[in-house]
Order: C-alpha cells, then sequence, then structure tokens
C-alpha cells in the first residue's frame, strides 16, 4: 500500500518541474504550437460509436490507483456536485428538445452524429442523491432528490439554499442537511440564454464566501453562422448576487464554457472552454483559463488569444485586440467538460492540481479526450505537462465504451467521475483504499 502511493507520488511528481524543461503533447500547455487553419468543403467526422461497458469491464486508471464504479445504471449522467455532508448528486440530464427549424442537411448529419457517439438519449430532467458506501464501494442508499427539471447541470449550495442551473433559468431551492428528497417547487432567480441551444449546458459555481453565483453559458453556434443576435448574453460567464437578485456579464468571448472553480493557492475562478470547430484536426485547441473580471478571450472573432479566425464577418479588430490568451491549452477537440481542483489529503500528489473530464472528440482524426486528465499546479499556475489518470474509455479499435464529463472530489478524497454513456458514476482512490 505504502509503495503504491510512493509510486502514484513519484509518477506525477515529474509535472511539478518548469513546464519549459518538458515535452508538452502537441495542442497542450500555456504556449501551443498552433498550425494554419485547415477547411475544407465538409467538416470532419470521425464518431467512435459509443455503447455502455461489456459486462465485467472498467476504465484504466495510473499506476497506484484503483477504479470502482460509485453508481450504476443512472441515465446519462452528466454532473456531480458534493455536499457538505458528503452526499452526491447527480445530474442525470441532457440537451432539451429543439423548436422545430425545419429541415437541414447539417442537422441531420448532426442528429446522426451525435446518436452514434451515444448523446441523442432523451434527458431524464432529474437530480439523483448518492449516500455512503456499502462493502463493494457502491453507493450504499440511492434516491430521486429533484425531478421535473429541464435539463438540469450545474448545482451549487449556499447556506441552506440550493440552486440548480437549468437550460433556461437558475432555480433556488431549500436544503435542509440530510434530506434525501426535495419536493418544494423551485423559485426562478435568473432566466439564463435558452433557444436554439446549440450548447444547452448551465453550470454554477458559488464564490468561497457564498456572496457571489457564477454561472457559465455556452454559444448558440459554431462562430456566429446563426446570427450573433442569436449569442445575445452568451459565451461567457455570469455573475449573480443572491443578496439582491442582480446579474452582469463577469466575462465573455468564452465559446463553451462549461467546468469551473476556485484554485485553492489563488482563489481565482477557473473555467474549462470546449473551443470551435472546422479549422483542422489541430485546431482550436480546447482550454483551461483563470477567469478575469470584464476579460474577453476572442469568441467568435479569435481564438487562443488574437489569432484572427477569418470566417467572421463583420471582422472586429477592436475586440480582437482586446482578446486574453487562455493559461493552458487541453488538446484540439477533446470537449473538456468537467473540471475539479483537488484539495483533499487522500492523494497529496494531485493536490491544489486540475483534474479535466474530457469527453472526447468527434470531430477529429485520430480521436483526442476519452480520459481524465491531471494538471500540476504552482503557486496557483499550471505547472508541467497533462497526466493520464482515467483512461481505457476508446478501444484500439475506435468503439467508445463510456465518456467522462463532470469530476468531483468526494469527502473522503476520492476522485469521482460522471460517465454519461457507460450511465455510471467511477470512484477512484489509492490502491487498497
Amino acid at each position: 500500500m505504502r509503495r503504491s502511493r510512493l509510486v502514484l507520488a513519484l509518477g506525477l511528481a515529474a509535472a511539478a518541474l518548469s513546464p519549459h524543461a518538458q515535452t508538452m503533447p502537441p495542442g497542450f500547455g500555456p504556449n501551443p504550437a498552433l498550425p494554419a487553419p485547415s477547411r475544407s468543403l465538409l467538416p470532419t467526422m470521425n464518431i467512435a460509436p459509443a455503447d455502455p461497458w461489456p459486462k465485467g469491464t472498467k476504465p484504466a486508471v495510473a499506476q497506484g490507483l484503483a477504479v470502482a464504479a460509485y453508481a450504476g445504471g443512472l441515465e446519462h449522467p452528466r454532473w456531480l456536485y458534493v455536499l457538505p455532508n458528503g452526499d452526491v448528486l447527480v445530474a442525470e440530464s441532457n440537451k432539451p428538445p429543439k423548436p422545430d427549424e425545419g429541415f437541414s442537411l447539417r442537422g441531420m448529419v448532426m442528429k446522426l452524429a451525435m446518436k452514434k457517439a451515444g448523446a441523442a438519449v432523451p434527458s431524464a430532467n432529474r437530480i439523483t442523491l448518492l449516500r455512503g458506501a456499502g462493502p463493494n464501494g457502491e453507493a450504499a442508499n440511492r434516491s430521486v432528490f429533484l425531478d421535473g427539471l429541464f435539463s438540469p447541470f450545474g448545482m451549487a449550495l449556499v447556506g441552506n439554499d440550493l440552486y440548480v442551473a437549468n437550460a433556461d433559468a437558475l432555480l433556488r431551492f431549500p436544503y435542509q442537511e440530510g434530506q434525501t428528497r426535495i419536493t418544494a417547487k423551485g423559485v426562478k432567480v435568473m432566466d439564463l440564454p435558452a433557444g436554439i441551444n446549440h450548447h444547452w449546458t448551465k453550470n454554477v459555481v458559488a464564490s468561497p464566501d457564498g456572496t457571489r453565483l457564477y454561472i457559465s453559458v455556452g454559444s448558440n453556434s459554431n462562430v456566429g453562422e446563426n446570427g450573433l443576435d442569436k449569442e445575445e448574453g452568451r459565451a461567457a460567464i455570469w455573475e449573480f448576487n443572491p443578496a439582491d437578485g442582480k446579474s452582469r456579464l463577469f466575462a465573455t468571448g468564452l465559446r463553451n464554457p462549461v467546468g469551473m472553480g476556485f484554485q485553492p493557492q489563488s482563489g481565482a475562478l477557473w473555467t474549462s472552454v470546449n473551443e470551435r470547430d472546422e479549422l483542422g484536426n489541430d485546431l482550436v485547441p480546447d482550454y483551461m483559463t483563470s477567469v478575469k473580471d470584464g476579460g474577453f478571450y476572442g469568441w467568435p472573432y479569435s481564438y487562443f488569444g488574437q489569432h484572427v479566425d477569418a470566417r467572421v464577418e463583420p471582422a472586429r479588430p477592436d475586440l480582437v485586440a482586446k482578446a486574453l490568451t487562455p493559461d493552458y491549452a487541453l488538446g484540439a477537440h477533446t470537449a473538456s467538460l468537467g473540471l475539479a481542483f483537488y484539495n483533499a489529503d487522500l492523494m497529496p500528489a494531485f493536490k491544489n492540481g486540475a483534474l479535466i473530464g474530457q469527453h472526447g472528440s468527434w470531430n477529429r482524426k485520430p480521436y483526442s479526450g476519452y480520459k481524465v486528465i491531471y494538471v500540476p499546479f504552482t503557486d496557483g499556475k499550471p505547472n508541467g505537462p497533462p497526466q493520464d489518470v482515467l483512461t481505457g474509455f476508446l478501444s484500439a479499435e475506435g468503439q467508445a465504451f463510456g465518456r467522462p464529463a463532470g469530476v468531483a472530489v468526494d469527502q473522503g478524497g476520492g476522485i469521482l467521475v460522471a460517465d454519461d454513456v457507460g450511465n455510471t458514476v467511477w470512484r477512484i482512490t489509492p490502491t487498497g483504499k
């Protein structure tokens, strides 16, 4: 046991070296080499057919770690939230039905692609509560915590108020510690941009002092092709003040910010962002970045700082000049969704670093993502190449057995991973724990 933990610590300690002394994988790190844009008549479609895990199989973990199913048989578990008493909330959710927009070839192709990738199942529209652990490591108790929601995603508790981000609104529910179901009707405290729902997920996190909420809203298009009027209030992170009900745009130009969290050392808000498509296999890298109040991050006019996207008209050189460069690239088309900073003691090698759930590409050759990675931090900033933590979601033949999405750290220091295609929440611990 002691030796396995030492192996893990030594293996990950290398990540604490200066990033300049190590080789970053292509498309990763603070200064990724970006190729020239490459466009074709038809966008790249390379979809890994996705099915749940064959019986008796599970993902692979880094040396010194073990993984077990904490809860199986869920319906598209997408996001996770750990309550102060240790209960785990799971948003079983998917994209809401689209309004009838008539036939389009692009729409038909996308629908088929999402079905093949396991992303076309109906939304369960509920949050499930998991509690404790039995002898085999699975949750000892499970209950429907909230239902009748509208594509729920992010969750945040402030005092006795539980906030849930639906696809179209931020709701507040009364919560008492230990309860296994909420029957009270939610109160809408903020409308959220909805409609086309090209990116439907709305996340919410509370500031460490609980005085502010931050809500992420993705774009309604790839690069504004549905009209920039459809992007009002989107591709952004909003700040909401529960005390007076007022909200404001906190940061903009973020194509699809999904994961959010506060870095333990710096206290800064960070987000993981899915970038644009159809510029080639190696453009544009997804990224994670600290989020500056009032910051503009380029979308749709530029990417990874001030690299102009010539497809967007009219051009806005004034906005491009303001575009901030993200802190750390996470690889092209990896669909980096989950973001959780590790601030527990069970696995000290991960301390203060970021865990990223990479849902996996559907438009890149070869595939990318389909794993959970760890990025080390020093003094509040990324410092080293990514390390694989949980892999095996993609077979050598290109078959996906699951797709990791949300990531969280539970009360005992275990790492939880929501696998929406595998319909499972996985739990990672040191070997023997």
